[in-house]
């Protein structure tokens, strides 16, 4: 009867056992969100100095007073709510500057969404003002739809939509009015 009764137990806790290693997942990235709201951010970080160099060449440099890290989400992006100031540098060593009182930096594609009076000023002093740009950190390329205004040597021209290449070397306006001087 005894072991009738130890083998029963036996069989029980064998049972258990299994079930138990079977029932496990490898759910590590759950654990890892424990505590983490879905819609807050992973990180917050105060007083950015980022430095980007390529091949020991200093290539930009953004300069904000707070970040919010949202890598933990499937579209990851980082987002500056008190603004930013971008300076990129040329091979030359000229520097462009880009400031935006918000930022939000798409880690997938490389797009920077500039909004709130966003300034970009080239190192030739020409000038872009609009309320929200985009810039492509790939082609190193600067885009918006809204209303835009363009001052340069010769050049002061308001419009909406404005395309062009970071040191305005070659650009395009979608509407635009004002006065352009044009050299032969």
């Amino acid at each position: 009867m005894k072991t009738n009764y130890l083998h029963i137990i036996f069989n029980i806790v064998t049972a258990i056992a299994v079930t138990m290693f079977f029932s496990c997942k490898n759910n590590f990235k759950d654990v890892q969100q424990v505590g983490v709201l879905q819609n807050e951010p992973i990180g917050l970080a105060d007083t950015i100095n980022l430095k980007y160099t390529d091949s020991f060449k200093l290539k930009a440099n953004l300069l904000s007073p707070k970040m919010l890290d949202y890598s933990n989400r499937n579209f990851a992006f980082s987002e500056f709510p008190e603004g930013i100031e971008l300076i990129i540098y040329d091979d030359d060593g000229n520097k462009s500057k880009i400031f935006a009182d918000y930022a939000i930096i798409y880690s997938e594609t490389d797009l920077v969404d500039l909004r709130g009076n966003v300034i970009l000023a080239t190192h030739k002093k020409d000038s872009l003002f609009t309320p929200q740009m985009y810039f492509d950190q790939t082609n190193e390329w600067v885009f918006t739809n809204k209303e835009f205004r363009l001052r340069s040597e010769g050049t002061d021209v308001s419009g909406r939509g404005f395309d062009s290449d970071r040191n305005f070397d070659d650009y395009e306006m979608l509407e635009f009015a004002g006065d352009i001087e044009v050299n032969n």
